[in-house]
């Protein structure tokens, strides 16, 4: 019964994933070769090429179990045929066999160890970029994360959203570097606005807030101070009315479309990145602006803008932004976005990249 177990997990396998039969199939392939040709061609010596192959794609049982089916196949050819050379190959084989299983061994621990990367990976990513909710009132949401770094989850950039009793507030940011110490600094960040959010009276408040607690951080790390700092935008978007505030923390400015039409909410009055309030000045402007049903605003990290071509033009996001149809729902709108970044960059991203749209939908009717 195992035995059939373990071959129903095969079968299922090769289903999923036919490259999986490659190493049975060139068995196939040499031995039928072998067969139909004269002797004086030996090819039974390619077998060795199977195992090897194996070892790529099997768990070790499967390569042993190939490996030993060519070694024994070419060994009965020897003895009947008293055929020294292809005894010889067939010693080779099973030389080869047992390599490959081990290199399947070792293939196999790696891949379980990545494993569990990936899964403590995903759940960081769980944790520091807790999931936004799709709806918040008559509020659609939809967020988009690439980490720049191969096979990460996380990196510098974060964001955040909170429904609090002065409306959904939103925060997007991008810490100075890359790594795991940006990843840090990203996560003391988004630990101090959940808390934050839901108390400060306003905005200005908040910054204030993610600006000592930032500082706070830094200073708690050896060798670090004021070198580290974020940039970040903060916006409330309050559950009556057709408004919206922001903060611009020497962020890339919001778009916001109207009718179709987007325009850069560049702020009147320049306001510190988070953790340069103490030499910049601790001087924050909230500004407001109108936010009614149809519109829809973007914030990103500068990850979208300076996404370069392979000719070194950067991603031109408000032309691309005045060619999206108009009333684009904003997961729609983040996968126009994010085709387009791979297609300037031909699929080599290469830095962090948020995202976050908001789009101010129709009323949600109590069930």
């Amino acid at each position: 019964m195992r035995f059939l177990g373990a071959g129903a997990k095969w079968v299922a396998a090769w289903r999923r994933d036919p490259v999986l039969l490659a190493p049975a199939v060139l068995t196939v392939a040499i031995g039928l070769v072998a067969v139909l040709t004269p002797p004086q061609l030996p090819f039974t010596r390619l077998l060795v090429v199977a195992p090897a192959l194996a070892a790529s794609l099997w768990r070790v049982r499967g390569t042993l179990l190939l490996g030993g089916v060519c070694a024994l196949a070419v060994l009965a050819y020897a003895v009947l045929e008293n055929d020294n050379d292809s005894m010889f190959t067939a010693g080779a084989i099973a030389a080869v066999a047992l390599a490959a299983a081990y290199a399947s061994h070792l293939r196999t621990q790696r891949e379980r160890t990545l494993s569990e990367v990936e899964a403590v990976a995903n759940t960081t990513q769980e944790v520091l970029l807790r999931p936004v909710a799709r709806r918040v009132a008559h509020l659609e949401i939809a967020t988009l994360y690439l980490a720049a770094a191969p096979h990460a989850k996380v990196g510098g950039d974060f964001y955040a959203a909170a429904d609090t009793r002065f409306g959904l507030r939103l925060l997007l940011g991008d810490v100075r570097g890359k790594g795991l110490p940006a990843v840090g600094v990203a996560a003391a960040l988004l630990g101090s606005f959940h808390e934050v959010a839901y108390e400060a009276r306003d905005l200005g408040e908040v910054a204030e807030r993610l600006d000592t607690s930032m500082g706070r951080y830094c200073r708690s790390r050896a060798g670090s101070g004021t070198e580290e700092f974020a940039t970040a935008i903060l916006v409330e978007i309050p559950h009556e009315g057709r408004h919206l505030s922001f903060l611009n923390c020497g962020h890339p400015p919001a778009l916001l479309f109207h009718e179709g039409v987007p325009r850069s909410l560049d702020p009147r009055t320049a306001s510190p990145p988070i953790n340069l309030a103490e030499i910049l000045g601790p001087t924050y402007t909230v500004e407001r602006v109108p936010f009614g049903p149809g519109d829809t605003l973007l914030l990103y990290t500068d990850g979208v803008t300076e996404t370069r071509a392979p000719g070194g033009a950067f991603f031109p996001l408000e032309r691309w932004a005045g060619r999206v149809p108009a009333g684009s729902m904003p997961q729609e709108l983040l996968r126009r976005l994010h085709r387009a970044l791979l297609g300037q960059s031909r699929g080599n991203l290469d830095d962090d990249i948020a995202c976050l749209a908001v789009r101010y939908g129709e009323p949600s009717i109590p069930a």
